[in-house]
């Protein structure tokens, strides 16, 4: 089972093995190092040998935060340029506490994402630039759980180099990597911070653990391991379990409209009965629609075809070109057509 831990995990590994690469390697003393979240501790890679043997240390990256002026480019890296930053991630209680949520996460995620285009550091003064928005305590709040949260994903690429592949492990090894992760997370986070971020994502696991261990186990029978694996999904939070739901109901809707192709009425009935009378009329018309722009694609790439032929070049051969998609195209479909030609 290649894709046992969720794919979150996996672009958190990597980056944590970013962010070690980012940093300095320090050759500091090991006993100055502190694992329970100092933003200036380090830890040893190789604690029990003798200072002169010892491998060299990694700073936590969150030494990093709040160290000062950090020139932020203006312009975005190019992967963030045209997204949309996390939304309800600036949640306070009465007192003005912060309350910890999946959508902070997801801000830090947003930024960190473009490592290699930025460096850490200005990363995070995008950050904390973004945090600034928050009234004291919750900002300072914002700002501690920010370190701590680098901290963990670097201590995680460590975990996970040792561990080696994942889709090598036992069931039984799954299950203590999962442990040890999740032990991990509570010792750089709090229990609300942690449950907040990795709740989700920590019931996915266990339950793709559980398919796994069900799937193995060869005193069951086909009707049995069915039930188990049923049992097993219903044991995953609703959203998550509704979103599966939705994913197989689409899955099969994919395989009725080649059944019903010829029979526009029955299959727009299926739609009704499947996704309700709204929905299924919204997807009647994207598929319309879809249908209406390839028709109009295939004309548009003959006719160029034919004007390809007329051994244009320069700027006359651009100018017919647009010319062309503006008969064929209106509004945005103009650019959707000439980013198309762009890639082919």
């Amino acid at each position: 089972m290649k894709r046992t831990l969720t794919l979150a995990m996996v672009v958190l590994i990597g980056l944590a093995a970013a962010i070690a690469l980012t940093l300095v390697l320090s050759g500091s003393d090991p006993s100055s190092g502190s694992p329970s979240g100092n933003s200036d501790g380090v830890i040893s890679i190789n604690p029990d040998k003798d200072a002169a043997d010892a491998q060299p240390t990694l700073e936590y990256p969150s030494r990093l935060v709040t160290s000062g002026e950090v020139e932020i480019p203006q312009q975005l890296p190019d992967s963030l340029s045209g997204t949309s930053v996390p939304r309800g991630w600036d949640k306070t209680d009465a007192n003005g506490e912060l309350v910890p949520t999946p959508q902070l996460r997801q801000l830090f995620e947003h930024y960190l994402a473009a490592l290699g285009e930025e460096t850490l550091e200005q990363l995070i003064a995008r950050i904390e630039r973004a945090l600034s928005i928050l009234q004291e305590p919750a900002r300072s709040q914002a700002i501690n759980i920010l370190g701590s949260y680098l901290d963990y994903k670097l201590e995680l690429g460590e975990l996970e180099s040792a561990a080696g592949e994942v889709a090598s492990m036992s069931p039984d090894a799954m299950a203590s990597q999962l442990a040890r992760i999740r032990a991990l997370r509570r010792q750089w986070l709090d229990t609300e911070t942690a449950q907040a971020f990795f709740a989700l994502e920590e019931a996915v696991d266990q339950y793709q653990l559980a398919q796994l261990r069900i799937r193995a186990d060869e005193s069951l029978s086909a009707e049995a391991r069915e039930q188990q694996l049923q049992e097993a999904e219903q044991a995953l939070p609703a959203p998550v379990r509704e979103a599966r739901q939705r994913t197989r109901k689409f899955s099969e809707y994919e395989q009725v409209q080649q059944t019903l192709a010829d029979d526009p009425q029955a299959l727009q009935a299926w739609r009704v009965d499947a996704f309700g009378a709204e929905a299924a009329e919204r997807l009647a018309q994207v598929e319309a629609d879809q249908q209406a722009w390839g028709q109009r694609w295939q004309a548009y790439r003959q006719a160029k075809a034919e004007l390809e032929k007329l051994g244009l070049a320069g700027p006359e051969r651009e100018a017919a070109i647009n010319r062309l998609r503006q008969q064929h195209f209106t509004g945005a479909e103009i650019y959707r057509a000439e980013a198309l030609d762009s890639i082919q």
